[in-house]
This record gives structure tokens, C-alpha cells and sequence, in this order.
């Protein structure tokens, strides 16, 4: 009977040693699971975005920050946000998309959130072509030949770029208020004074005053922003206060005065984009299928529907959104802006 009792109580030690070892594989495995694309990832918190998690990856001149949910094998979507927002516009429509199958990208712009520039010798340029070529250094290194682009504001005029440069990377495009690609030279003409007073904010930065207000007052500047291009959206605090964070970054206030300055001609922008802008100062078709929106309460300067429909020789579809949607549709609309890059995909079919 002892021996009995002997032998049990050794095939106890055994068992528990084994489930130990399992134990302590498992957590290491869960610890240390590859991340796809050779990018890194870390948590973040509640206040930063809505996104669980933000990776990091080299692209260009940029270590970019990303939201990333979906399939790893799903239809590539990029959405791209605009200023002063962040990738938090996108927190309901990302989720929408993944749940249909798609592999949803949503990266931090220059100037925003966790995106870094690599080397402190790189010039802090937000001109339009600039932000068009970190977005093809990102698809180059997350290894995307081809992607469905959507955007609004900043982000809109980005995706219409390299939707009109590089329409073999482009599945198809849904931007927010239409053509929205521009020149220096087409800045310079005078706009009506009503449609100029609506532009305020872009000659205020064109002074030094202007830089040095931006600079101490930057997220009371950006929740007036909020307030007048979209005066019925009634978000809260915490909407605000979550993507504000993303006003942080060491860049933001170098970018966005630069961008403001390069359109009207008082800051110049780097030699290499030369071309670039030679070409989009022809103000190229865009020839991918693409779905335009539009907000009825829209109050940021933006161009009619009609007068940019002509840009788009491709297959186009363009809605109007009622019910007192604002310049940032896609947080303001989420569903409907889910829905239109289903639609913009399908055109591409």
C-alpha cells in the first residue's frame, strides 16, 4: 500500500512539472507572436484613439502609426483623416468594413499621432505631394500593390492625388467634397470675399503671429475648427479630448503651417515633388471608379458637387448627405461612409 502511495504521489510531482512548463511556453508564445509586415505594435490607452492597437512600420521618410483591423488576406482599404482630426474619425467605420471582409488601414498623417519622421534632417513639408508619396511608401512597405482609397479634408485631397498620379495602385476612391487637388499658381487668384472669409484660418497662419497663436493655443484652435465645420455635430469632450491627443506630435504645428503657407505660395516645398506638382497643376482626371460625398451642413470651404464632377472620367457616383452632416463625415457618418466604399468597390468589379 506505501508503494502504491509512493508511486502516485511521484506521478503528481510529474504532472504538475509538465503543466508548469506548459504554462510558462504558452505565455511566452502569447508574449511574442510575430506582427505582419515587419511593423511593430504596442496598446494604447482609452484616452489616445479607439483603436486597441497602433503599429509602427519604416516607410519613406516616416516611421508611420497605423490602425490596422480586418482580415490579413482581406481587400486593402486605407482611410485617411484630415486636420485638425486624426485617425479617430475612422473608429466606426473601421469595424464596419472589417466585419464585410476587409483589411482596414488607418495611418497617423505626418505631423499626427505616432507617426515620426526618421531623420531630424528631413525638412518638415506638408505639401499635397508629399502626404500623396507617404501613403505609396506605406503600401510599398506593408508589401499592397493595390488599394481602395477613402478620405475627407486633408486625407480627401491625398487619396484624390495618388488616385490621379498612380491609378495602378488604386482600386477604386471615395472622397469626401470631390476634387480637391490644387497648385500654387491656382491659389493665386482671388476668391469672392465671402469664400474668402471662410479661409480666416489659412491667412492667420500665413503670418507669424499666426505660427506663434497655433503654436500655444493649438487644441482650443482645433476644437473651434470642430465647432464651425460642423456646426450641428454635437460630439462630446471625450470625442475631442480622444483625437486631440494627436495633436502632440513634435511635428503638428510645423506641418500644418507649412501646408497652409506652401498653397499660396509663401513657404517652398522640396525640389524632388517638382514634378509631381507640375502635373497636378494640370489638375488631372481621376479616371479610377470613385464615389464623392457631401455633407448638407458642411461649414469648411468646399467646392460644389457639380463643378468637380467633370474630374472623374472613370466610373463616379456622388451622394449628398442630409441630415446635418459636417466636414468630418466620416465620424459623423460612419455607416454611410462604410457604405460608400462597398459601393466605390463594386464599381471597380
Amino acid at each position: 500500500m506505501k508503494e502504491i502511495t509512493s508511486i502516485a504521489h511521484r506521478i503528481f510531482i510529474i504532472a504538475a512539472a509538465i503543466i508548469a512548463i506548459i504554462l510558462q511556453t504558452s505565455s511566452h508564445l502569447l508574449q511574442a507572436q510575430p506582427v505582419a509586415d515587419q511593423s511593430t505594435a504596442r496598446q494604447t490607452s482609452p484616452s489616445d484613439t479607439a483603436f486597441a492597437t497602433i503599429k509602427q512600420i519604416k516607410a519613406g521618410v516616416l516611421n508611420i502609426g497605423y490602425a490596422e483591423v480586418g482580415p490579413v488576406n482581406g481587400k486593402p482599404v486605407i482611410l485617411l483623416h484630415g486636420w485638425p482630426y486624426d485617425i479617430n474619425s475612422y473608429a466606426e467605420v473601421a469595424p464596419l468594413l472589417a466585419a464585410k471582409g476587409y483589411r482596414v488601414i488607418v495611418p497617423y498623417l505626418r505631423g499626427y499621432g505616432s507617426t515620426r519622421f526618421l531623420s531630424d534632417k528631413t525638412p518638415r513639408n506638408g505639401q499635397q505631394a508629399a502626404l500623396a508619396e507617404d501613403v505609396i511608401a506605406l503600401m510599398d512597405a506593408l508589401h499592397i500593390q493595390k488599394a481602395t482609397l477613402g478620405g475627407f479634408d486633408w486625407g480627401a485631397r491625398t487619396a484624390d492625388i495618388v488616385a490621379a498620379l498612380y491609378p495602378q495602385r488604386v482600386n477604386a476612391l471615395v472622397s469626401v467634397s470631390g476634387y480637391l487637388i490644387g497648385s500654387q499658381q491656382g491659389n493665386k487668384a482671388p476668391l469672392p470675399p465671402k469664400a474668402e472669409q471662410a479661409w480666416w484660418y489659412q491667412y492667420y497662419f500665413a503670418t507669424e503671429r499666426g505660427k506663434a497663436g497655433y503654436t500655444a493655443n493649438t487644441k482650443e484652435f482645433d476644437r473651434l475648427i470642430w465647432r464651425t465645420a460642423s456646426p450641428d455635430w454635437k460630439f462630446t469632450d471625450n470625442d475631442y479630448n480622444r483625437s486631440a491627443a494627436a495633436f502632440d506630435n513634435p511635428d503638428h504645428v510645423a506641418i500644418v503651417i507649412h501646408n497652409y503657407r506652401w498653397r499660396l505660395g509663401l513657404a517652398k516645398g522640396e525640389a524632388k515633388y517638382d514634378a509631381l506638382e507640375k502635373q497636378l497643376a494640370l489638375a488631372p482626371a481621376i479616371t479610377v471608379p470613385t464615389v464623392t460625398l457631401e455633407g448638407d451642413a458642411n461649414g469648411a470651404p468646399h467646392p460644389a458637387p457639380a463643378d468637380y464632377a467633370k474630374r472623374f472620367t472613370g466610373k463616379y457616383i456622388h451622394h449628398t448627405l442630409a441630415g446635418g452632416i459636417g466636414h468630418n463625415l466620416p465620424q459623423e457618418a460612419p455607416q454611410a461612409f462604410a457604405d460608400a466604399i462597398i459601393e466605390a468597390d463594386s464599381l471597380a468589379k
